[in-house]
């Protein structure tokens, strides 16, 4: 093989990991763009088709290993999420927005749209579709989230969760959200268009026996480790 076709060839390979929402670089995501759709709970819309599943790696087991996902999309006004969590148990009592979900069964994503200031939002969601919408100033270590106001109209998400039963028994639940870029003003690098990076990080917790772990990128203290974030890159 010459060298010019090698090349041809290199150049080939990478360019279908970026279509399917990969790079060489594993601390980098391909975000998609996509037309508006609507959330289901159970990722049945056709939008999700062609993407390929982002794996968390679980970073801390207190029983089973479970297998943890995600997909992501993005539009004109929101960004879109996609969890599948295996799972035997629904660890889950809390029936109101705004508890202290991470607690109980959760997954968490975290957006970063600017480096150059210590401030991102944080998006958690329980398998009883209960959420946690909070931005965070995390200065040096020092964190406390904040409630958005007038969280109201096209300013709200949109989540919904399902769970699925086999013979009775929780096998798996999924949950889906949608995050419109109205809400995350004044942040700045909002909205983002093709080339456009953020800063993120995506994660599940689960309580079936003690506490277990998942994240994309891996982080040296706790969820709020912010430096250690991965990086989207809008595509």
């Amino acid at each position: 093989m010459s060298i010019r076709t090698k090349v041809l060839l290199g150049s080939l390979l990478f360019y279908a990991g970026l279509l399917r929402g990969q790079t060489p670089d594993s601390t980098v995501l391909i975000v998609n763009k996509t037309s508006d759709f609507k959330i289901t709970g159970d990722g049945s819309s056709p939008n999700w088709q062609h993407e390929e599943w982002l794996p968390l790696a679980t970073r801390k087991v207190s029983g089973t290993g479970y297998l943890t996902k995600l997909k992501l999309l993005y539009s004109d006004s929101g960004i879109y999420c996609l969890y599948f969590c295996e799972d035997k148990k629904i660890t889950a009592a809390l029936k109101e927005d705004f508890a202290d979900l991470f607690n109980e069964d959760v997954v968490e994503a975290f957006f970063w749209t600017d480096e150059s200031i210590p401030i991102y939002f944080e998006y958690e969601v329980s398998p009883l579709n209960y959420e946690l919408p909070i931005l965070v100033p995390n200065m040096k270590g020092t964190f406390l989230g904040w409630r958005p106001w007038h969280y109201e109209g096209n300013r709200r998400t949109k989540h919904e969760t399902h769970i699925t039963k086999k013979d009775g028994e929780v096998v798996s639940w999924t949950a889906e959200f949608f995050i419109p870029f109205i809400l995350l003003k004044p942040l700045t690098n909002v909205p983002p268009g093709k080339g456009s990076r953020w800063r993120a990080n995506f994660y599940r917790i689960d309580y079936d026996s003690g506490v277990s772990a998942w994240s994309w990128r891996p982080t040296r203290t706790n969820f709020h480790d912010y430096e250690k974030f991965g990086t989207l890159l809008f595509n």
